[in-house]
């Protein structure tokens, strides 16, 4: 597994990758939430943040993770290869090279939750709307945190 760039050419593996992570990790998350952020992810949020890839030993992207100004914004990783490290490896790389230091993460997603807590972050703040205004509590986490 090795680590790279992403480019916007890679964009449409990502917003794939992008669902088919949602759809298996955030059951919370009504259909038309979806169908709402997908366009908005594809066209506006992936710019905004600094992307890194994982890419398997056939080349393929299998996960994702993008970080602005030291906030974790966004790390997917393919259900297919969920629970093999590739998303360890995207936030290792994260912290030691894009200075990530926080995470907003879903209250209703206990998973990744304990991925963030098994990686040292801890919940420092609670908002009980998430960034678009919606009823689904964020947790703010920052590294070492307590």
């Amino acid at each position: 597994m090795k680590i790279d760039n992403a480019s916007k050419a890679d964009y449409l593996a990502l917003i794939e990758i992008w669902e088919k992570s949602v759809r298996a990790t955030h059951d919370f998350l009504p259909e038309e939430n979806i169908k709402t952020l997908k366009p908005l992810i594809l066209e506006h949020y992936f710019d905004a943040v600094d992307l890194r890839v994982a890419k398997n030993d056939s080349d393929n992207i299998i996960g994702f993770i993008g970080v602005s100004e030291g906030n974790v914004e966004m790390l997917f990783i393919s259900p297919d290869s969920r629970n093999s490290g590739v998303g360890s490896l995207l936030l290792k790389n994260a912290i030691e090279y894009q200075s990530a230091s926080k995470v907003d993460v879903n209250e209703q997603n206990p998973d990744a939750i304990g991925f963030y807590k098994h990686l040292g972050f801890q919940v420092f703040d609670r908002s009980p709307l998430d960034g678009q205004g919606n009823p689904f509590p964020l947790l703010h986490m920052e590294i070492g945190k307590i």
